[in-house]
């Protein structure tokens, strides 16, 4: 038999198969079409394998020593989502749905013809990867849906689905829940002067220096134009203010150089509140907004803390 060496990817494939010289051709045959080839001829050992190696395709025969192709099957595709391509000799006895239903992404009946298991297996890498592809775009959709395209913080449209589930924390587990709502001080003034795109850049130092002073549970959106917003699971509003005080201090010691010859900087206002329990997401988000407005009024670059009425902080 002549063999023609038709693929350059070195994807891997695992046979499984009890009889040695089919085994042992059809290993041969893979290796010369440019596959990383394993061979074993049961299915505990293909099991053992696996646990070690790297295996794009299981091919497997359903008549095996001990578990047999099927259960074999149905283990590497639930527990390691690797596709399988079953082979038997037995068409009276197995069905393509019976191997379709366990999990199998093909099947073939001996004897097998080499060149077209060849072409199966291609089939299914050229599948699996294009659900790869798919899987990806979804989830860069996805991200596009919830991320402003600007500074990369998560958008006030995902801010409001978060903090839905963040209360409902609250209420399963009783801990606290703060947020921060931050405003750029004078932005407009600092567009006007140095322009808009000078001004993309503050916002985007701005993301990274709020992002730089949360844990790894803290969440930031940019809220609309030059707000943002934080929120602070499992934190009472002392520990909160300790946050808001570090964002600001750390936005306010950052040098910006809008044009030649200029240095300044940007302050922000921000304000702080603790949710506390049966109150709407509008009236949290609105006493944040009000806490935020103090700062402004009392001269910017400040914190400002503000809670419902006989609301006692919680630390």
């Amino acid at each position: 038999m002549d063999i023609v060496i038709q693929s350059k990817e070195k994807n891997s494939i695992l046979i499984v198969e009890d009889e040695s010289a089919i085994r042992n051709s059809m290993g041969e045959y893979m290796e010369a079409v440019g596959f990383e080839t394993y061979m074993v001829e049961s299915a505990e050992e293909a099991l053992e394998l696996l646990k070690q190696k790297p295996v794009d395709v299981v091919i497997t025969d359903i008549v095996l020593r001990g578990k047999d192709g099927l259960e074999l099957t149905n283990i590497v595709k639930t527990e390691l989502d690797i596709d399988v391509i079953v082979m038997t000799g037995y068409i009276a006895d197995f069905s393509y749905e019976d191997a379709i239903s366990r999990g199998a992404s093909d099947f073939v009946f001996k004897p097998v013809r080499f060149e077209e298991l060849h072409l199966r297996l291609k089939r299914v890498l050229r599948e699996r990867q294009l659900s790869r592809e798919r899987a990806l775009m979804l989830d860069e959709l996805h991200n596009l849906a919830i991320t402003d395209g600007l500074t990369h913080l998560y958008n006030s449209r995902y801010f409001y689905k978060q903090v839905d589930q963040e209360i409902s924390r609250v209420f399963r587990y009783g801990r606290p829940l703060s947020m921060l709502l931050l405003d750029i001080d004078l932005f407009k003034n600092f567009n006007d002067t140095y322009g808009h795109m000078e001004g993309d850049k503050v916002l985007v130092m701005i993301s990274r220096k709020i992002l730089s002073c949360l844990r790894k549970n803290d969440s930031a959106y940019r809220y609309g134009g030059e707000e943002f917003t934080v929120l602070l699971p499992e934190t009472g509003s002392g520990d909160a203010l300790l946050v808001a005080e570090r964002i600001r201090e750390t936005i306010e010691k950052q040098k910006l150089h809008p044009a030649p010859g200029v240095e300044t900087n940007r302050t922000i206002s921000i304000g702080v509140t603790q949710y506390t329990k049966s109150e709407r997401v509008s009236t949290f988000v609105e006493r944040a907004d009000r806490a935020m407005y103090q700062s402004k009024q009392k001269g910017r670059n400040r914190v400002s803390l503000l809670l419902p009425d006989k609301f006692a902080p919680s630390n």
